[in-house]
C-alpha cells in the first residue's frame, strides 16, 4: 500500500474483517478502541465489511454493533456473500451461495470422530445439528438425527470433537483424506468444511471486483486458520493482518502482525492506515 497517504485520503480501501477474535472478544464484547477506530475508517470513506465464518443470521448483530452498511457481508467462510438491497425488508439478500452435497464428506469423518458433533448449514442459512453441539451457534436451529444431516444441500459443514486436544485433532483430520471440499481447523478441535475451492478469499476477490477496488487498496484482518487464504490473497499486493493471538501459520502468510484481540490489535492496524 502507498505509505504517503497513511489516513487514506484520496483512496477508498476495501477493509475485510473476520469477527471473532478480530473485531470482538471472546466473551462477544467489543473493545471501545476497536469500536471508534472502525468507525473513523468508515467515517474516512473506506468500505468496511465483514469476513467471518459465521452465518447471515449471527454476523448480523456484529454488523449492526459496528454500524455498517457495506454494500457485501462475506459469511460461511465464503460460501454465501449478502448483498445490500434496501428493498428488502433486512437490507440485505443472498446475491452468491455456494453449496455441495454433504453426504460424502459426512460419511468419510464419521468413523474418524464417531463421538463427534455435526452440523451442516444449508443454503437459507438454517442449521441441524446432532446431540452434543451445545456450544456452537443455534440460533435458526434444529437438532437431527445424523442420517438426516444429508438431507439437504449444503454451504457449510461444522465437525466439533472436544475429547481431542488441538495436537491429536490436527492429526485425525490429516488422515481423513478429505477431498472435494475446502476445510479449515479451527482454535480448537472443531473443523470448518465448504464446497470445494470456496473460502473467504475466493468471496473477497469477487466483491473486489464489483466494487473496482485494485488488490493493492485490500486490507484484510483475521487470527484463524480460515482467515490464511483471505490473509494470503490480500498480502500479495495490499495488507494481510494477522492478530496476535494467531497460530504460527496464519501469521506465517501475513504482510503484518499486529496486537491481540485483548490489546485491541485491530484498532492500532485501522489508524495506521
Amino acid at each position: 500500500m502507498n505509505a504517503s497517504a497513511p489516513d487514506g485520503a484520496g483512496r477508498r480501501l476495501l477493509i475485510a474483517l473476520d469477527v471473532d477474535g478480530t473485531l470482538i472478544h471472546e466473551d462477544e464484547t467489543v473493545g471501545d478502541a476497536v469500536r471508534e477506530a472502525v468507525t473513523r475508517a468508515r467515517a474516512a470513506g473506506h468500505e468496511v465489511m465483514l469476513a467471518t465464518g459465521r452465518s447471515w443470521e449471527t454476523a448480523r448483530p456484529i454488523h449492526e454493533t459496528f454500524g455498517l452498511d457495506s454494500t457485501f457481508v462475506v459469511c460461511a467462510n465464503g460460501a454465501l456473500t449478502m448483498r445490500r438491497d434496501d428493498t428488502v425488508e433486512e437490507g440485505y439478500r443472498r446475491e452468491f451461495v455456494e453449496t455441495f452435497d454433504p453426504t460424502e464428506v459426512l460419511r468419510t469423518i464419521r468413523p474418524h470422530l464417531p463421538s463427534g458433533s455435526f452440523m451442516v448449514e444449508d443454503p437459507t442459512g438454517f442449521r441441524r445439528y446432532t446431540a452434543g453441539m451445545t456450544e456452537w451457534e443455534l440460533v435458526n436451529a434444529e437438532e437431527v438425527s445424523f442420517e438426516e444431516l444429508s438431507d439437504h444441500p449444503a454451504t457449510r459443514v461444522v465437525v466439533v470433537s472436544p475429547q481431542h486436544d488441538e495436537e491429536q485433532f490436527l492429526s485425525i483430520v490429516e488422515r481423513m483424506g478429505l477431498h472435494k471440499v475446502s476445510y479449515a481447523i479451527g482454535w480448537t478441535a472443531w473443523l470448518d468444511i465448504a464446497p470445494d475451492g470456496v473460502n473467504k478469499a475466493t468471496a473477497l476477490e469477487r466483491v473486489r471486483a464489483a466494487l473496482d477496488i485494485p488488490l493493492s487498496d485490500v486490507v484484510a484482518v483475521g487470527d484463524g486458520r480460515n482467515d490464511i487464504d483471505m490473509l494470503t490473497w490480500a498480502a500479495s499486493q495490499g495488507v494481510g493482518a494477522a492478530m496476535g493471538q494467531a497460530p504460527d501459520e496464519v501469521k506465517a502468510v501475513a504482510s503484518r502482525v499486529v496486537g491481540t484481540v485483548v490489546e485491541d490489535g485491530l484498532a492500532e492496524l485501522l489508524d495506521s492506515l
